[in-house]
């Protein structure tokens, strides 16, 4: 059930000891937590470019679209920014089952006083553009052509919600916020690489303030991020299997950005593997496990390249000793 939410933004947040980056104006957030507010993920790491992006986002109520590859974390990004201002963030996924009537709202059979009635049941759209809250529609460019355009009318800064239904105007709140990923930027899927993206209309990509990249981390910030979760592996013999791990997806995302396979490794895929090696103690079975069997078995002898390529070993001879906690 939503509620709605009574509360603003009032408490000013220190950037630097938050984010490490230095803000030319001022970011304010919520005092008190909601159970709309993402849980804050303390080994999170932040991109300074797109960290400044999102803060403008939410300080001077910017539309703010964040485009780049599959698994690089832009809609973490976004939940990690808002868990640390207690900002209300609810997340949308634009695939092809999402339809007009489930961002507005619909018709539904309720029962008051005992009695069955129609009653129209906001959708998400309208009960975010009434309060202090972050909406993120991820999949962006995956949108279909009906919820696009229903899109399009909250993109302007005032711009009103006509619920035609209802005969109703809605005003956005105060602190109603707007973001968007997207794999592309709005031209399409040019590459082959993201099949059921679409061109977005360019009077729409217009209405979006500000528009940033978000690339993978590097290899040593990435196996910072593992070690500090997986932490039975935070010893010698460890940290190399975790450099290996990471050397793997890094191959796999060069590869992927090349077309020469379709499936990239994420760095939630490489944590999973790890976690999966704690619990068989066997590199290359839980590669399997975690990756390889996924992929396309066209393409599986060139990602077993990748694997022999960062471990130095074949496939077939890939053990490794038992780990010590």
């Amino acid at each position: 059930m939503k509620q709605n939410i009574e509360q603003s933004p009032n408490k000013k947040i220190d950037t630097k000891e938050l984010f490490g980056i230095t803000s030319n104006f001022d970011v304010f957030g919520f005092e008190e937590k909601n159970d709309y507010v993402p849980e804050i993920d303390p080994t999170y790491i932040f991109d300074p470019q797109t960290t400044q992006s999102i803060l403008a986002g939410f300080s001077n109520n910017r539309r703010v679209l964040i485009q780049g590859y599959h698994g690089t974390g832009k809609s973490t990004h976004i939940e990690q920014v808002a868990a640390r201002l207690n900002w209300p963030c609810i997340r949308v996924n634009l695939d092809s089952h999402i339809s007009r009537i489930d961002l507005l709202g619909k018709d539904a059979i309720v029962i008051k006083e005992d009695k069955q009635i129609t009653e129209f049941q906001d959708g998400i759209l309208p009960w975010a553009y009434s309060n202090p809250v972050a909406l993120v529609f991820d999949e962006y460019d995956a949108g279909r052509p009906d919820v696009m355009f229903v899109i399009q009318r909250v993109l302007e800064t005032d711009g009103r919600l006509t619920l035609l239904d209802q005969s109703r105007v809605l005003k956005p709140n105060k602190y109603f916020r707007l973001f968007a990923t997207a794999n592309t930027v709005g031209l399409g899927d040019t590459s082959g690489l993201y099949h059921g993206t679409q061109q977005i209309n360019q009077g729409q990509l217009d209405r979006w303030n500000i528009i940033t990249s978000l690339n993978y981390l590097s290899n040593q910030e990435e196996e910072k991020i593992i070690l500090s979760k997986i932490k039975k592996l935070n010893h010698k013999e460890g940290k190399e299997i975790i450099k290996s791990m990471v050397c793997t997806a890094d191959l796999t995302r060069s590869g992927f950005i090349n077309g020469d396979i379709s499936t990239v490794m994420s760095p939630r895929t490489v944590l999973t593997w790890a976690e999966n090696y704690l619990l068989f103690n066997d590199i290359e079975f839980t590669f399997k496990l975690s990756f390889l069997n996924r992929c396309d078995e066209l393409e599986r002898s060139v990602i077993e390249e990748y694997f022999q390529r960062a471990f130095g070993v074949d496939m077939s001879d890939a053990k490794v000793a038992n780990v010590k906690e």
